[in-house]
């Protein structure tokens, strides 16, 4: 079942929204805060998250910021705010679409269904041209989206296969921050921050290095930036 995650302090209107997705076959978890919002994805793994830009004091678009931090979850907008260019700086922060209310309950259906099916034919897209990558024990496989290090599967999330995919398809060669920010994430560092790659960094390091102070595969060039090093092993493709 697809799970939508609503991010709301308006309890009438988390209670409409809950009542008519959950009519429309989705799964439904709500929270009003940010720290809730981090801890739901991370705990249900949303297939896709309807988030208010204004929450009390928080900004919505902050919390989006954090967010991508952890997560490439699709994430629809919900704002009173209908400028244009809110709008397009809402897009460059991530999310994947921006309503604004009011809104009918039939438009976000169809915009729910718009957004899945654009992130599901995405990934559909790249697996059908993509090769699989594989430097000795490690083996990328980008039809699959999976990964596996001697032989045993590494479970990573989307924007970490795409930043190790990425890195990996050119072995050696350096990538700055802002490189990695406008391939892997097709965003700046104006509108999101250069850290989000180092803590992404880090975290692959973490699944695949055996000492990630000492890392063997993705390797850090001192005041530019990263390189996968493909070691002894030569690049091969299936």
């Amino acid at each position: 079942m697809t799970t939508v995650l609503i991010v709301e302090d308006d309890a009438d209107v988390i209670d409409l929204l809950e009542r008519y997705l959950v009519g429309e076959g989705y799964a439904v978890v709500a929270v009003n805060d940010g720290a809730s919002t981090l801890a739901a994805v991370a705990a249900h793994e949303p297939d896709l998250v309807l988030l208010d830009i204004v929450l009390g004091e928080e900004d919505g678009r902050e919390i989006l910021r954090e967010m991508r931090f952890i997560s490439d979850v699709p994430t629809i907008f919900l704002t009173g705010r209908g400028l244009e260019s809110e709008r397009i700086a809402g897009l460059k922060l991530g999310a994947d679409d921006y309503i604004v209310k009011p809104f009918s309950l039939g438009e976000l259906a169809a915009r729910i269904t718009s957004v899945l099916r654009r992130a599901g034919s995405s990934t559909l897209d790249r697996s059908i041209s993509a090769p699989t990558m594989r430097f000795g024990d490690l083996s990328i496989n980008e039809t699959t989206y999976e990964v596996s290090l001697h032989g045993e599967i590494v479970e990573l999330t989307s924007k970490e296969f795409s930043l190790l995919a990425f890195l990996a398809a050119s072995p050696r060669q350096v990538f700055t921050r802002q490189q990695l920010l406008e391939h892997v994430w097709s965003s700046s560092n104006e509108w999101q921050n250069e850290a989000t790659v180092t803590e992404h960094v880090r975290r692959l390091r973490a699944k695949l290095e055996a000492d990630p102070e000492r890392p063997r595969y993705i390797t850090t060039v001192r005041g530019v930036g990263y390189r996968f090093e493909p070691g002894e092993h030569h690049r091969t493709e299936v």
